[in-house]
């Protein structure tokens, strides 16, 4: 179990050496190297990014976390830990104390404070500041949770007994149709990742078309726009960022709320799948100089990234087709692939709200249990190490205090009225179904039956 988390986590201090499927044209240190050499890839070093410098400092580490049940907090003396993109943690984002006892927000933080007067989820929240003092250095090893598909497929065949066999059914058989109707892109991502070639425009707008019958490449596609802006962009206000060791994550906020019109409301990267043309324009918007090299970027690194974190190491990209595959190949050769898939199509069922912490509390379990042995108190989002970061409420070798906290004119939080409660290890309620715009899913949901080619079968299913 704990070989597949190790492979979920990118160790920061360490060269980068997971296993790959073959036929890559490059590996991860090849793209470490490029990914180096732009003008802020510096920040991916322990040593010049401020967050994971934090981590091994082996002081007391603070964060911004954002509340709206602060009156529960109270009243409970429990913090919950929310899923996405650290599937267990207290989400909340660095801080930098300054004499006097204020505190100085990441840009990710000043972001989501003044995102309060804007998106409904935010309105209303109030500003907590949480101190976490751990009793020695932490490693900067960050989850990457596009690399979570072996854990998704695992904990599916673990829990699948709380779905009804209609339910598994519709499951499976959704996730070989959006395959089958997606599998040209997905063997084109496979092409270029072997050394292939696609013109940029046409692999744009294919990966538009093919994005809203297949949403998990919107996720793919926009960490890969996010991670161009942050590592290339040349803006006064990025300098000025990275002089205090931080990416500015405000590049990649205003290209998803430029791109999706709901995202205000849920952000959901499924919903990502700008066209060329439109890729272009929203680059342009935000930084016009970084426009031309956008799509090009895309095309290599999507490519790369598809391959790298859903094939198995056993299987030769180049041999390798989804045009007729089934789901017993899947699980054997494109694993990671197929639980991505299961993951996200489980969500949409109308009853996951009440299944949600039976597939989602067994992962977090998982996580709390690697974090606590990696000597983990603080996991970050670490497709990039950009300022997620949370609190492991499981951590047994720190200790916590938790203030309310005021802004000031100059942006600085200062703590109120320090709050009786501690991260707890239980996941706050699926708030997330009366949100969600379904217009999408029930055209998906209504499409014409698909031919059967192969029985639907999963390995560990037994009725």
């Amino acid at each position: 179990m704990h070989t597949e988390w190790d492979l979920a986590h990118t160790d920061y201090s360490a060269p980068l050496d997971r296993p790959l499927p073959a036929g890559l044209t490059d590996s991860e240190a090849d793209w470490h190297q490029r990914l180096a050499q732009a003008p802020n890839g510096h920040l991916l070093r322990e040593d010049a990014n401020a967050m994971l410098a934090s981590l091994t400092a082996g002081g007391p580490v603070y964060l911004l976390h954002l509340t709206r049940s602060l009156d529960e907090i109270r009243s409970s003396g429990h913090l919950l830990a929310s899923t996405g993109c650290l599937i267990g943690a207290v989400y909340g984002s660095p801080l930098t104390p300054l004499p006097g006892g204020a505190l100085r927000p990441h840009n990710l933080g000043s972001y989501l404070l003044d995102a309060r007067h804007g998106p409904a989820s935010r309105r209303d929240s109030t500003p907590l500041v949480i101190q976490v003092t751990p009793a020695r250095p932490a490693p900067v090893k960050g989850l990457d949770y596009l690399r979570l598909g072996g854990i998704h497929l695992r904990t599916y065949q673990a829990c699948r007994h709380v779905l009804t066999a209609a339910e598994d059914d519709q499951v499976l058989r959704s996730v070989v149709d959006r395959v089958c109707v997606a599998a040209p892109f997905l063997d084109k991502l496979l092409h270029n990742a072997s050394g292939g070639t696609t013109p940029e425009e046409s692999f744009i707008d294919a990966l538009a078309a093919a994005e809203p019958v297949f949403p998990y490449l919107g996720y793919l596609y926009f960490e890969t726009v996010a991670e161009y802006l942050m590592l290339h962009s040349t803006s006064r206000a990025t300098r000025e960022y990275a002089d205090r060791g931080e990416m500015n994550n405000r590049l990649y906020k205003e290209l998803a709320f430029s791109a999706v019109d709901s995202m205000g409301i849920l952000f959901d990267l499924g919903r990502f799948y700008p066209d060329h043309a439109r890729l272009l324009d929203l680059v342009g918007r935000i930084e016009p100089g970084l426009a031309a090299s956008a799509a090009d970027y895309v095309g290599r690194r999507m490519s790369h990234l598809f391959a790298a974190t859903s094939l198995t190491p056993r299987q030769d990209i180049r041999d390798f087709t989804f045009h007729e595959v089934d789901l017993g190949a899947m699980a054997e050769t494109a694993p990671h692939l197929l639980g991505q898939l299961i993951f996200r199509e489980i969500r949409l069922l109308d009853r996951y709200p009440q299944l949600y912490h039976c597939f989602e509390q067994a992962k977090a379990l998982q996580a709390w249990a690697y974090w606590n042995r990696e000597g983990i108190p603080t996991p970050f989002n670490g497709v990039i190490p950009k300022g997620e970061i949370g609190i492991n409420p499981a951590y047994p070798d720190a200790q916590f205090t938790v203030w309310t906290a005021e802004s000031c004119g100059r942006g600085l939080l200062h703590p109120v009225e320090e709050v009786t409660a501690v991260p707890t290890p239980r996941l706050t309620p699926w708030l997330v179904a009366p949100l969600r715009d379904r217009t999408e899913e029930e055209r998906w949901i209504n499409r014409p039956p698909a031919p059967m080619r192969r029985p639907i079968r999963v390995p560990g299913r037994t009725r």
